[in-house]
């Protein structure tokens, strides 16, 4: 058998949908994680600069925020270790193995693996869809507080006078109510959403929503072709080429 013959038949029986996955959720655990851990950096100093001066005001915010970086860090070894798994498992469910060294026959342990799989990958998608509802929390806020900054810099947009313009951290939960100043308003508020780090905050929650959506499509996929290698290796007792 000649080498480019042996790519050939690897290259038949590789786990497309599988490689596909693990790339989308490589990116999009990275794109979420990455960009994540920033944009809460980013809104601990708005929030200390400019919503609050007493530090007691936003201690528990800061340790929320800290608890969320470090379990980012868990989050992203645990996607990367679990995505190279379900990739190997991947191959191990095709024909590219069979092709190359003859027919083989499914163990008991090997249909168990992959039912072990389907499960993990069915809890994770369930888990993951909270993830991805919690993400679009800030990328929210972000954009009312936007949209009011916008308000402001063109009047003629709405009839509310400019000074009652504002944007309240407090009524989101991020501060306790008696925090002060806990708001800002009129032109304070706008000479905020123009300086640069507003602004990058707020794009790197957006790029961690995107990157928390492709994670999800990711897992969807993954759980998809999972169930389907399994049905197949159970019922039929060969490998697939999904």
């Amino acid at each position: 058998m000649g080498l480019l013959e042996c790519c050939a038949r690897c290259l038949v029986g590789a786990p497309f949908a599988s490689l596909v996955a693990t790339g989308l959720c490589f990116f999009g655990v990275a794109l979420f994680c990455g960009c994540g851990h920033e944009a809460l950096t980013g809104t601990e100093k708005l929030i200390e600069t400019y919503f609050s001066k007493n530090y007691q005001d936003y201690e528990y915010l800061i340790n929320v925020i800290h608890a969320f970086q470090y379990v980012i860090y868990g989050t992203a070894s645990f996607f990367f270790l679990y995505g190279a798994l379900l990739l190997a498992e991947g191959f191990y469910t095709t024909g590219a193995v069979r092709q190359i060294f003859g027919d083989y026959k499914t163990t008991i342990c090997g249909k168990g693996l992959s039912a072990t799989f389907v499960g993990i990958t069915y809890a994770l998608t369930i888990v993951w869809l909270l993830v991805f509802a919690c993400s679009a929390v800030p990328v929210y806020i972000y954009f009312n507080t936007w949209t009011t900054c916008q308000s402001i810099a063109f009047p003629s947009k709405t009839s509310a006078s400019i000074g009652s313009l504002c944007a309240d951290a407090r009524m989101y939960g991020v501060l306790p109510w008696n925090a002060f100043p806990g708001k800002v308003c009129g032109s304070n508020l706008l000479s905020i959403c123009k300086t640069a780090e507003f602004q990058m905050t707020f794009h790197l929650f957006i790029a961690a929503f995107v990157g928390a959506a492709a994670t999800l499509v990711s897992l969807l996929t993954f759980m998809i072709a999972a169930t389907y290698n399994f049905a197949v290796l159970k019922l039929m007792g060969r490998g697939t080429k999904f």
